[in-house]
Formats: structure tokens, sequence, C-alpha cells
């Protein structure tokens, strides 16, 4: 049996929680435009229009951080990397693009304290507004970890970043539909406040 790769492995999971926290995005986007009132929601088909959103959106947001963790905690496991498990906490002493890897540990880091104040004891205890301007907090973590998926070379050969590459091509699609939703969301604010 051949030996596991580690860093292919750390990729091909970093790509998977890229998918999953985009999507988890889009749906908060539509969670917090109350999504069932908008005229195309009735034109889906059944099966979709069923969907509990909310459950939805709380399990993809704890499938992509274990994802994202399981990401970063291979790379300690490759001798040949030169990774230590406290690059991941503090990705400037990292020994392969360590500002981008600092970005990742923030993204990481950021997610998970979002979830967490999404529990209902700790988003009872924070208040609406708080536990709002928290999750706020995602927009800036969306561009972080699109701009960690981006420069990162996938083989930690510090190269420049090969923009039609597939799994490059993978965030970027990620990046241009998180900047989309965001510009319909915002979008969406301010005329709901005009009306």
């Amino acid at each position: 049996m051949p030996p596991i790769d580690y860093l292919d492995l750390s990729g091909a999971l970093g790509i998977i929680a890229c998918l999953l926290f985009t999507a988890n995005f889009l749906m908060g986007m539509l969670l917090s435009v109350a999504y069932q009132r908008l005229p195309w929601w009735n034109r889906l088909p059944p099966i979709i229009r069923q969907l509990n959103m909310t459950n939805l959106h709380n399990y993809t947001a704890y499938i992509a951080l274990s994802f994202a963790v399981l990401h970063a905690a291979l790379l300690p496991m490759d001798n040949g990397l030169g990774f230590h498990w406290t690059h991941l906490i503090w990705g400037l002493n990292a020994p392969k693009q360590p500002v981008f890897v600092l970005l990742g540990t923030i993204s990481l880091l950021g997610f998970a304290f979002i979830i967490i104040t999404t529990q209902k004891s700790v988003k009872r205890y924070l208040g609406f507004r708080i536990w709002k301007n928290i999750h706020l907090l995602s927009y800036c973590l969306a561009i972080i970890f699109i701009v960690h998926g981006l420069f990162m070379d996938p083989l930690l050969k510090d190269r420049s970043p090969d923009w039609f590459d597939a799994e490059k091509a993978v965030i970027e699609l990620c990046g241009i539909a998180l900047l989309l939703a965001s510009y319909f969301r915002i979008r969406y604010h301010f005329s709901s406040q005009r009306s």
C-alpha cells in the first residue's frame, strides 16, 4: 500500500471546506432576507422548498469547520513539509508562505468563534444585536479564506498562483459567488430600508 500523501489530502479537504463554507455563507444570506417570501423561492421544486434551511445552515457549518481543521491538521503529519503544530496557531512562523498560512489560521479560528456564538445558550446570553455583529464578521472571514486558498501553493513550493489550475478555479468560483451574493444582499438591505 502506497504511503499517504498528506499534502494532497490536505489540499482536497481544503477545497471541500471552501465549497462547504461558501454554501453555508449563501444559506446564511438567504436566512437573513426571509427567503421564503421571495418570489423565486416558490418557483423551486417542492423538495428544495421543504428543506429546513436553518438546520442545513448549522450542519454545513459544523462539517465545513471539521474539514478545515483536518485540512490544517494533516500538514504537521508529513515530516518532509517542515510544519509543526505551532505553525497552525501562529502562521507567521510557518516554513512556507507564512502570511497566507496566518490568513488560513485567522479564518479557521474566526469561523470557529462564529459557530460557537451561534449555540443557543451563547446566542441567548449575548443578545441578538451582539450576536448579529459577531456574525457579520463572516463577510471579512470569507474574504480571508478565499485569499488564503487563492495564494497558497498546493505543493508548498512558494510558486506563483496558477489561475487556471482546477483547484484554483474552484476557489475562484466560490469567491465570485460570494461577491455576487454579497452585492445582492447589500442591495436588498438598502432597498428594504428605503421601503
